[in-house]
């Protein structure tokens, strides 16, 4: 009986240690132009709650109406390039995204010069600068929230943001 109690105990303990947890670290990365882009950040679910809006899991922020885009820990920027995100200057270096989600259908991508923050510590002396990003609607709901970074060819790439009923994005050039 003790050791039947016994392996069952340890079971779950092992278990436990291999669960994913509710928001799970991702990276999004390209190159473009021999030039790395990466961003990590934690990767949250919808999980049946409303996220954006009034009343909105993100509203319980204390720095709504400004999202850390992801979970967790602040969403970390790094590029081995000076770019231009949507005509805002970016030199190469390590950064924090931030998106406005006041108007959950105009999202502003906010890149800050802070880093190595928690997710719920937001600083907008230290921005860089605000952009806005074009918005559309997925065919569905996205249920796990995505960041996804791409090549366009010709220098050009794309940076995107999707979750719940929104998708953003926003063009890069490769200086």
């Amino acid at each position: 009986m003790k050791s039947t109690l016994l392996l069952i105990l340890l079971m779950a303990v092992v278990t436990a240690g291999f669960a994913q947890p509710p928001s799970p670290p991702a990276t999004a990365s390209v190159t473009i132009n021999g030039k790395a882009i990466t961003i990590k950040y934690s990767a949250p679910s919808v999980r049946g709650r409303q996220i954006f809006g009034e009343g909105g899991q993100l509203s319980k922020d204390p720095t709504y109406p400004v999202w850390r885009a992801g979970a967790n820990a602040a969403t970390s920027f790094h590029t081995d390039a000076d770019l231009d995100i949507g005509g805002l200057a970016v030199p190469k270096g390590d950064y924090t995204l931030f998106v406005m989600v006041k108007d959950p259908e105009k999202w502003q991508l906010i890149v800050n010069k802070q880093t190595s923050q928690w997710g719920l510590t937001y600083n907008q002396a230290q921005d860089l600068g605000r952009v806005p990003m074009t918005m559309s609607k997925p065919p569905a709901p996205i249920e796990t929230f995505k960041i996804t970074l791409s090549d366009a060819g010709g220098g050009k790439g794309k940076l995107q943001l999707e979750w719940d009923k929104y998708i953003a994005s926003v063009a890069i050039t490769v200086k």
